[in-house]
């Protein structure tokens, strides 16, 4: 049986960028991969949430610009409406949030707080097989879309009992 995580997810879009610039400032964590995350708790009665920008399938880092620099160098580009170290299709394709140690939270009190945490809606909440998402995006490579596969897994009806 797989190990279902609570889930909420946002495409990326310019005011999502800025957004997460203004309410949680830089990045706890960056990585090669593109990955931006921030831990912080905004769960339901203070569970700490893992907020994941993830980047776009095949990304590449843009040149000149250090792993930990893009993302502040994105959203001030975005926030003044100046050129940034890439286009924001190049560099993410979403938000996820879900709970950063494992703690049993519904889907339904996690939207609510990440709404709260963040003032913007998710786009999808859920739960989803991060196991199963985690092994097809290593096996591509990166070369996949791990926010379709999220919104694919989040928006598909219930198999019957």
């Amino acid at each position: 049986m797989a190990d279902l995580v609570p889930t909420c997810v946002w495409r990326v879009t310019a005011p999502l960028v800025t957004l997460l610039d203004d309410a949680f400032g830089p990045p706890l964590d960056t990585y090669v991969n593109g990955s931006q995350v921030w831990l912080r708790e905004d769960g339901p009665g203070g569970v700490v949430l893992e907020w994941r920008l993830h980047p776009v399938a095949g990304y590449g880092r843009p040149k000149g610009v250090a792993t930990e620099e893009v993302f502040e160098l994105a959203a001030a580009a975005l926030a003044t409406g100046q050129p940034g170290p890439a286009p924001l299709e190049q560099l993410w394709e979403g938000l996820e949030a879900f709970p950063a140690y494992g703690d049993e939270v519904e889907p339904a009190g996690l939207a609510i707080a990440c709404t709260n945490a963040l003032g913007l809606a998710p786009e999808a909440a859920g739960l989803v097989d991060h196991d199963r998402l985690g092994d097809e995006w290593e096996r591509a490579r990166g070369a996949i879309s791990i926010v379709d596969a999220l919104l694919a897994e989040l928006t598909r009806p219930p198999a019957p009992p």
